[in-house]
């Protein structure tokens, strides 16, 4: 029996997109076109604009919308729309310029201690599990290493060798009830506010010397598969 390969199989279409077979047989990514109806509280999300959606799925929806300029897009300003944290949105304590001018210290030593902890319960792959124990022998890499693992983690779907502010969230979503610079701390990673932050954006944020980065994602995704 012949069976008919589903042109959506190998599709990755990312948050806020469904696949779907085009009249040629291609299949292509559009828009999902229907938001599940969360009746949960908890479901509900705080946006970068300060504005509570019903669940995370209607801000992608949204952002897709407005990418392929649709009639239901808000307004130019939602074509960068993300996710900030989970629940209503509420109001933050301003982040101090001494909070500010001490935050990448304090960055740096969690994204370090983060990668320490996967280490230690064997959830990193051997490349940054090698990065990792030279990082505890090499203080000088400890910053540098831990910095260059989680942009690599966080360069998603595409890999394209820079992090999205929409990226961002696994960072920045748990951490908003307990640091409130968070989000100005990430918001000043992009120099130049194109919604990207490179591998030198990030190292500068944290106050690393650019010279000390290498960008070594396809080493370790090439490794994984």
């Amino acid at each position: 029996m012949w069976v008919v390969p589903d042109a959506c199989a190998e599709k990755y279409c990312g948050a806020g997109k469904v696949c779907q077979v085009a009249a040629n047989g291609e299949a292509e990514c559009v828009c999902i076109p229907t938001c599940p109806q969360e009746v949960d509280p908890r479901r509900k999300v705080c946006s970068n604009h300060n504005e509570t959606w019903g669940s995370d799925c209607e801000v992608y929806q949204m952002r897709c919308m407005c990418d392929h300029g649709s009639d239901m897009c808000r307004g130019d300003k939602y074509k960068h729309v993300h996710i900030e944290y989970y629940g209503v949105c509420r109001e933050m304590r301003e982040c101090s310029e001494d909070e500010m001018a001490d935050f990448p210290r304090r960055m740096r030593d969690w994204l370090f201690n983060v990668m320490r902890d996967l280490a230690d319960r064997e959830e990193l792959s051997p490349y940054f599990l090698k990065l990792e124990r030279e990082a505890e022998t090499n203080l000088t890499r400890r910053w540098t290493n831990a910095a260059i693992w989680k942009w690599c983690d966080l360069d998603g779907h595409p890999h394209d060798r820079s992090v999205s502010r929409h990226e961002l969230f696994p960072i920045r979503a748990p951490l908003m009830a307990l640091e409130h610079c968070i989000a100005p701390f990430l918001n000043r990673c992009d120099v130049d506010d194109d919604h990207m932050i490179t591998l030198k954006e990030w190292g500068k944020c944290l106050e690393l010397q650019e010279d000390d980065l290498d960008e070594r994602c396809e080493e370790v995704r090439g490794e994984e598969e």
